[in-house]
């Protein structure tokens, strides 16, 4: 059996490759160290933290920090849950159902811009992108005002609703990758008798889920990271979400306990992290093909 040869590098090509990953492993650190310094820090007891002679190592590991913020439970939704735990489950009864039915309208909306032949098609997707330029800031006091006028603040209605209707530029994702799913397909399955929603739940939703996943992560992670949304709708502190509830932690333990705020910023890391892990794969190659043809 002959072994194929391997092609040798050029000093260009050596080069160009080492630059390569010398930029990588300095943006690598660039994000690594002020998390790495984050979670260090959250194992300090508070002397240590706050003194001037910064060590990057804990002197001592201690789960002080920890134990102080899962001892708060000042205005917690569940009895006896500490805050930043109801703010957790708040927030993923208030993320999950928006992500989940608002995935479903953007890739049905993408299917029918892609695949459907109807009129004025091209120019409703169009005018779908032209809201993408939009700043949400501008629309913010108008629709506040409708909200309360129709009894939707100090509810999570705001928050769940409008998402659920899909989002532009999901829309516009799932339509670059559906472009690139031959029509034959599609045509071989009408002539078979199959409707559009056949085709679409048996031959386009198995061939877009890497598409699908990358954008629920992505949809899941902006709703996780919301600030502004809970911030205006929800005035109940039983219904803040978790990021409100850093917020309520940061003010309490702030300039008192370093370590405390460090543990609770690492406790509302951990669920994003572990949730790329389990998708990361399927992640990568669903925004990888998403503009490609295939």
């Amino acid at each position: 059996m002959i072994k194929a040869k391997k092609k040798k590098l050029t000093a260009r090509e050596l080069i160009s490759k080492a630059l390569i990953y010398a930029a990588l492993i300095i943006f690598a650190l660039w994000v690594l160290l002020p998390f790495s310094l984050v979670f260090l820090t959250s194992f300090k007891g508070i002397i240590e933290a706050n003194s001037l002679d910064f060590t990057w190592w804990p002197k001592e590991f201690t789960f002080q920090g920890y134990e102080k913020v899962l001892e708060y439970d000042m205005g917690t939704a569940y009895e006896g849950v500490p805050l930043i735990i109801s703010g957790f489950i708040n927030t993923l009864w208030i993320v999950i159902p928006p992500t989940i039915l608002g995935l479903f309208s953007s890739a049905i909306s993408a299917y029918a811009f892609s695949k459907l032949r109807f009129k004025l098609r091209d120019k409703m997707f169009s005018l779908l992108l032209a809201t993408m330029m939009i700043p949400g800031t501008i629309l913010l006091t108008p629709t506040f005002i409708i909200y309360n006028q129709i009894g939707w603040v100090n509810t999570p209605f705001p928050l769940m609703i409008p998402g659920m209707f899909g989002a532009a530029t999901c829309v516009f994702f799932m339509r670059q990758f559906y472009s690139g799913i031959p029509s034959e397909l599609i045509e071989a399955a009408e002539i078979d008798g199959m409707n559009y929603f056949g085709i679409f739940f048996k031959i386009m939703v198995p061939l877009s889920v890497p598409a699908l996943l990358a954008q629920a992560l992505l949809g899941f992670i902006g709703g996780y990271n919301d600030y502004l949304g809970p911030l205006i709708y929800l005035q109940d502190p039983e219904m803040y979400t978790l990021q409100i509830a850093m917020n309520q932690l940061k003010s309490y333990f702030a300039g008192r306990n370093v370590p405390a705020m460090m543990a609770a910023t690492v406790i509302s890391i951990i669920p994003t992290i572990v949730l790329y892990i389990i998708a990361q794969k399927r992640f990568v190659e669903g925004v990888a093909t998403s503009g490609m043809k295939v």
